[in-house]
């Protein structure tokens, strides 16, 4: 991962948290990590959650993960997820570690994510596959993994109870709904947008694991490409 490069344009969501510019606030400290992943998979890695562990219920949900060609109309590469959500609960993630931070540190973190989608905010009999399906981001130190819980798949951090809800490891950076919804377009979606920075405590060797994630209420089948995942890291000296 392309990690603490100085921050350009990205400087400017600081003042909208903060309401002042770092040079007003000497005691912040500001790193970003960048990954472009039209250039490589960049040590993201995925999972799915949310459906039954039992190996005939997990193949009928479909699941696929795979860093590929974007839709014809966008070009270049991502990182592909997709899921039929037969239940209501699927839960696609890609996760990636940060290294180098300060130990046992807490940080304030902002989300900007670039993905593309096709989804409609129109209804049909599984809900909207725009509207109820809800991209979310968080950091952890503690690794995302899926677990075996009561015979089903399960994550092992707190996201949220359900798909509309943030959890103490995730927030909520809106819904998938593209416009126009025709083809495959680009969405970007970040915290910034409501002045909610999200907070993560790093461990004692100065670590945290990053998650990016669709969770969905939309019954029906969601297919996502991530294309670029900036996050800044704030902390006082």
């Amino acid at each position: 991962m392309d990690m603490w490069r100085v921050l350009g344009p990205f400087l400017i969501v600081l003042s909208v948290f903060s309401g002042c510019s770092d040079a007003e606030m000497p005691g912040i400290s500001v790193f970003s990590v960048h990954s472009d992943l039209n250039l490589g998979q960049d040590g993201w890695d995925a999972d799915f959650t949310g459906y039954p562990a039992s190996a005939e219920d997990s193949i009928a949900y479909e699941l696929k993960f795979d860093y590929t060609t974007l839709p014809d109309n966008l070009g270049g590469k991502g990182l592909m997820l997709s899921g039929k959500n037969i239940d209501g609960h699927l839960f696609m993630f890609i996760k990636n570690k940060v290294t180098g931070l300060a130990p046992n540190t807490e940080y304030s973190l902002i989300f900007e994510v670039r993905a593309a989608s096709n989804a409609t905010t129109d209804e049909d009999t599984d809900g909207s596959p725009g509207s109820d399906v809800f991209l979310k981001a968080g950091a952890s130190s503690t690794e995302p993994q899926k677990i075996i819980a009561n015979g089903n798949c399960e994550l092992n951090l707190d996201k949220g109870l359900t798909a509309s809800s943030a959890g103490a490891n995730m927030i909520i950076l809106g819904n998938i709904a593209a416009n126009p919804a025709t083809s495959y377009n680009y969405i970007q979606r970040s915290n910034s947008t409501y002045n909610a920075p999200f907070i993560a405590r790093s461990d004692s060797n100065g670590e945290l694991w990053l998650i990016i994630g669709t969770d969905s209420a939309y019954t029906g089948k969601t297919t996502i490409y991530i294309r670029q995942v900036d996050v800044i890291f704030t902390v006082p000296k």
